[in-house]
């Protein structure tokens, strides 16, 4: 069952669910509550509840009672009593269940004043209903610029239009009170439908916008919990958290709720706990606890002269000497009574998959330095590369610069001999590179047909 939101386009592609559980079916839903009676009948001929749970935008539900006795189901449209003109919700809980959640919230259901449903909605309230929801986002942005305008502290966080269109609901956020008089005024003029003004806590806010948690999952005020209870620091210390405010806050910017979850728990555990401000009197000194491990039952002590050293005591360790200094009575030393610790072995984690590390991008690349050494080495038995004006010069000077001297005058016999000790001294060198450009060299020499200056390497300097 799908509302015209969630259906599909013309081009058969889906739209999504545009409303954020807001649509008109019951499966987007939040705060819902499963009907576990809904396969139960009334035993003894006893009528049906006539009260039923209705569930308007973000998670707002009220109670209505059915006086017209329409057969209804969760996922029915009705239209139910408003002031003024009627509203638009989906229902959402029917039968003796619907009783349980009244008392829960302490409301009577034997009392006249509980409002009534009307109708089932037409397919006219329906389409009525529908474009007064279109209206609310691009209202939300203009009547954003008109409080800044204005220059009022507050923060317009949603707009709820009525079923009929009539009047709409504009919800805040202000840490002081605010005079918004004037704006009232500009909404109306802006607007065209008669405002109302409700000012909500910063976890409503949080409930009625939802998001998604530190956890990963959904914000527990905008799925399941109703109830607000106050979340103390106190929670935090008795837990042993860091007061670290960014990470105890939640997306509301308050205390995070779930810090009551686990608090009981802890607080069981540390009734067989000595105080924490308990001083240890023995005869090399007093010692003081430095810390609390409540699940294994460990405490850490320190004497006063030397708190670098800590020794590790059981819960009923501590008691004992806390009987003896009661009896004025000292014991030796927290050596004597303190638990060996011993080291646990390091756990390697092999990768058995293969796989790479996750962390492999966020360092960033070295840049690979210039390989200076082969700029700077010439390779033996391969000539360098003259430029044109130096070959000029070797031709009309045929003496060789510096103190090197060729070890022929010039003869190709001498030459042969030369290149036939390069080769031999090559051979010890596993470059195949390095070895074919001295046979290419070698085979040009002994082409060419006049003298050259004969090839002097690093091999024969040695020598």
């Amino acid at each position: 069952m799908a509302c015209t939101s969630c259906s599909t386009s013309d081009g058969g592609a889906p739209k999504g669910c545009k409303n954020n559980g807001t649509c008109g079916t019951d499966s987007c839903n939040k705060l819902t509550v499963f009907d576990w009676l809904s396969n139960m009948s009334p035993s003894n001929g006893e009528a049906i509840f006539d009260c039923v749970e209705v569930r308007f935008k973000n998670g707002r539900k009220e109670f209505f009672r059915n006086s017209e006795k329409l057969t209804l189901s969760m996922g029915d449209i009705v239209a139910t009593v408003a002031s003024p003109g009627h509203d638009i919700g989906i229902v959402t809980l029917t039968g003796e269940l619907v009783k349980i959640q009244m008392k829960k919230k302490g409301v009577n259901y034997e009392s006249n004043e509980v409002p009534k449903i009307y109708r089932k909605a037409s397919q006219k309230d329906i389409d009525i209903w529908s474009v007064a929801r279109d209206r609310e986002e691009p209202m939300k942005v203009r009547a954003r610029e008109l409080a800044i305008q204005h220059k009022l502290e507050m923060k317009i966080s949603d707009i709820e239009f009525q079923g009929d269109g009539s009047k709409a609901t504009f919800y805040y956020t202000a840490n002081d009170r605010v005079d918004f008089r004037m704006l009232i005024k500009d909404f109306a003029k802006e607007f065209s439908t008669r405002v109302e003004m409700k000012q909500v806590g910063f976890r409503q806010e949080a409930a009625r916008l939802g998001g998604v948690g530190s956890c990963g999952r959904e914000l527990c005020c905008s799925t399941w919990l109703t109830d607000f209870r106050s979340v103390n620091t106190s929670a935090a210390r008795y837990q042993q958290l860091s007061l670290n405010p960014q990470k105890l806050a939640g997306q509301c910017g308050k205390l995070k709720c779930c810090l009551n979850y686990e608090l009981d728990t802890y607080m069981d555990a540390l009734k067989d706990f000595p105080d924490y401000d308990t001083k240890l009197i023995t005869e090399k000194g007093d010692a003081v606890c430095q810390k609390q491990d409540i699940f294994k039952g460990l405490m850490w002590f320190a004497y006063t002269n030397n708190f670098a050293n800590w020794h590790v005591l059981k819960i009923d360790q501590v008691k004992e000497i806390i009987a003896e200094n009661k009896q004025k009575n000292k014991v030796s030393s927290l050596e004597d009574f303190a638990v060996e610790v011993v080291a646990e072995p390091e756990k390697d984690f092999n990768n058995a998959m293969g796989q790479e590390s996750l962390t492999r991008f966020d360092q960033p690349k070295r840049k690979k330095k210039p390989n200076r050494k082969r700029k700077n080495a010439e390779p033996a038995g391969v000539a360098t590369p003259q430029k044109p004006q130096q070959e000029k010069n070797t031709n009309n000077n045929p003496k060789p610069a510096g103190n090197n001297k060729p070890s022929g005058n010039g003869n190709p016999n001498q030459q042969n001999k030369q290149n036939n000790s390069n080769k031999q001294n090559h051979k010890n060198k596993p470059n195949p590179n390095r070895q074919n450009n001295s046979n290419k060299q070698n085979s040009n020499e002994n082409k060419s047909a006049e003298p050259r200056k004969p090839i002097i390497t690093k091999n024969e300097n040695k020598k």
